[in-house]
């Protein structure tokens, strides 16, 4: 043992060295760094014939925003096709096929990120999209990877953490966090049998970032949201719990009966923006991301009176953590708000322990990296632009689809061209935009020079009155695309046609026989701001007359300037407001809002000022 701690020590001396030479030699005082963020996973195209699958390679820079990196905006590029080796079944099992494995994804990796290694000690002169030059120094960033992809980068045992040395049977805590220098301290002192018992290291490979400077994959390897947090924390480990709970407590048969109340009450939610319905309740065979966390706000409610309150506190300790967890941006008192979640569900938590449904702890690998996503936030910043759900989205526009368009025969080189002609088109387009020559429709610029300042813009909400197959609501809410958005509401594009004109009688048509004199009063509003007068003190005869027609739109869009998470980078969103007589064959639908009561509350901040209103 003696022998070790010398040799750790002289290696360190000479680590430290070597990375001083490198500082000195180079001139890097004041040049941009260029941190270069990775992720692979594999996905496959076709199961039914021949199950094809394919192993992209994702590359994005980190100087990119979060938001531009998840609203795919060609902010992810594919820049490789890893090699997937195929064998008999008689050799699944042979470790020096799986050493070699391992070995040719490392080796890949390396050859591909071989033209930035002099980019990595030397600055280069880079024209940046801003228009000047600077002086940029490359770097390898974070790696966005699921568990089994970060086993095999970190070339660990599986079970174990990349990230620290904690035992699997210790995986409750946090250990001493793993790097390179003692990777390669332990390797040379122990046999690699002993290695890979007592430090959960594969000793015969080497990892791709041994040959780069400044870069470690154990420090590289990204937080994962989707795996880690909302698939794995969530639906693989406390939904079963909640279900082994019942089972053990009141027997299969009873718990059944209780989950299908539970499915019951999750399928009885109401229709809302931004809220998914579940008409089966949870019972479907195959879960995605977005399945979980719409799921998430609506299981704390339905569980109340089915279970105790531990769980319920459990439960709920967790969500506030994911949430905290998913924001956009954190800052430290969001770093204390997640320490203190944390420990209050790992509290929580310790019931399904006490009760038997997790009589070995909580060392699973996915349960442990909750503990490190505070220094992990530290490291790289919010973990929502750095989770694989942007690679697996990737997938879709630069594997399945170029996929379905090619004849299947060599489709790699198929899909490899379909992507470089669909990001020349995209170049082009901001090409175009930037130029100002992408705004509207040929046939709307010829009726706008035709009709000069009388052109009428399109505006952007739609009307749908009747029933509807999309189960999606995520076109209703989200942040503006556009950056000159300007606050407003825009009415449907064309008006319901089946009702009367005349304020009267559409008064008379939708109940509200005042509806006149409503017009009169808000005209009156509008003309004498200044007026203090609560609206029912204001005399008919002072208000103006209205004559003429009244249109009626069921939809409208409203876009404002709201600085949140969700409003993204400009901080303008949209949201889409409904008021229809059926909706989806299931009733009608009236969405609530926000309204400002000048009247009740004159002066008050914030939402004290806001009274909820369905429209």
């Amino acid at each position: 043992m003696l022998h070790f701690y010398i040799h750790l020590l002289k290696t360190s001396v000479l680590y430290l060295q070597t990375k001083i030479q490198e500082t000195c030699s180079n001139d890097v005082d004041g040049a941009t760094l260029l941190p270069f963020i990775l992720g692979s996973d594999k996905t496959i195209v076709s199961v039914g014939t021949g199950h094809v699958e394919y192993y992209p390679l994702y590359g994005t820079s980190g100087n990119f925003h979060n938001d531009v990196r998840r609203a795919h905006r060609d902010a992810i590029v594919p820049i490789a096709f890893l090699a997937i080796p195929k064998c008999d079944r008689k050799n699944d099992n042979d470790s020096a096929l799986r050493t070699f494995k391992r070995q040719l994804f490392h080796a890949s990796l390396s050859h591909i990120l071989t033209p930035l290694k002099q980019g990595m000690t030397t600055p280069e002169i880079i024209r940046f999209p801003d228009g000047y030059f600077c002086r940029t120094i490359f770097s390898l960033g974070p790696y966005i990877a699921d568990y089994p992809e970060q086993v095999l980068l970190a070339c660990i045992v599986s079970g174990w953490c990349p990230r620290c040395r904690a035992k699997p049977w210790e995986l409750e805590g946090i250990g001493e966090a793993r790097c390179q220098l003692h990777t390669d301290a332990v390797i040379d002192a122990f046999t690699a049998r002993q290695v890979w018992d007592a430090y959960g290291i594969v000793s015969d490979v080497i990892p791709f970032t041994n040959d780069f400077p400044r870069a470690d994959i154990t420090q590289l390897l990204a937080p994962d949201l989707l795996h880690q947090v909302i698939k794995g924390a969530f639906k693989d480990h406390l939904v079963e719990w909640i279900w082994e709970y019942l089972k053990l407590q009141h027997g299969e048969a009873r718990a059944k009966v209780i989950m299908d109340d539970i499915d019951r009450c999750i399928a009885s939610a109401p229709s809302f923006p931004g809220l998914r319905r579940f008409p089966d309740g949870r019972r479907f065979s195959q879960w995605t991301g977005n399945d979980s966390k719409a799921l998430m706000k609506v299981l704390l409610p339905v569980l109340v009176g089915h279970l105790p309150a531990e769980i319920i506190r459990c439960v709920r300790s967790f969500l506030d953590l994911c949430y905290l967890l998913r924001q956009y941006s954190h800052d430290e008192d969001d770093l204390v708000k997640i320490d203190e979640t944390f420990a209050e569900y790992c509290h929580h938590r310790e019931f399904f322990r006490q009760a038997g449904v997790c009589p070995d702890g909580f060392g699973q690998p996915r349960q442990h990296s909750l503990g490190h996503y505070r220094h992990l936030i530290q490291l790289f910043g919010s973990p929502n632009g750095l989770c694989s759900s942007i690679t697996e989205s990737r997938h879709i526009t630069a594997v399945k689809e170029p996929y379905r368009r090619s004849n299947r025969w060599n489709a790699i080189s198929q899909i490899t061209l379909t992507n470089q002609r669909l990001d020349k088109l995209s170049a082009a387009h901001a090409h175009f935009t930037a130029h100002g020559m992408m705004h509207g429709t040929v046939l709307s610029s010829i009726l706008n020079s035709m009709l000069g300042p009388f052109a009428v813009p399109p505006s952007g909400a739609e009307e749908s009155d009747g029933d509807s197959d999309d189960d999606s609501d995520d076109d209703e809410i989200g942040p503006a695309d556009e950056d000159d958005a300007l606050t407003g509401i825009a009415l449907a594009r064309t008006p319901v046609p089946h009702y009367p004109r005349d304020p009267m009688l559409l008064g008379a048509a939708i109940g509200v026989p005042s509806l006149l004199k409503h017009i009169r009063v808000f005209l009156h509003r509008q003309c004498s701001p200044t007026d203090s007068r609560a609206s029912h003190d204001i005399p008919i005869h002072e208000c103006p007359d209205f004559i003429g027609h009244v249109k009626v739109f069921h939809s409208a869009a409203a876009t404002f300037f709201a600085p949140c998470d969700k409003a993204g980078i400009t901080g303008m969103t949209r949201e889409l407001i409904r008021a229809v007589p059926s909706w989806r064959g299931e009733g009608p639908r009236h969405d609530c809002v926000f309204i400002k009561d000048f009247e009740a509350a004159p002066g008050l901040p914030g939402f004290r000022a806001l009274r909820v209103s369905r429209v």
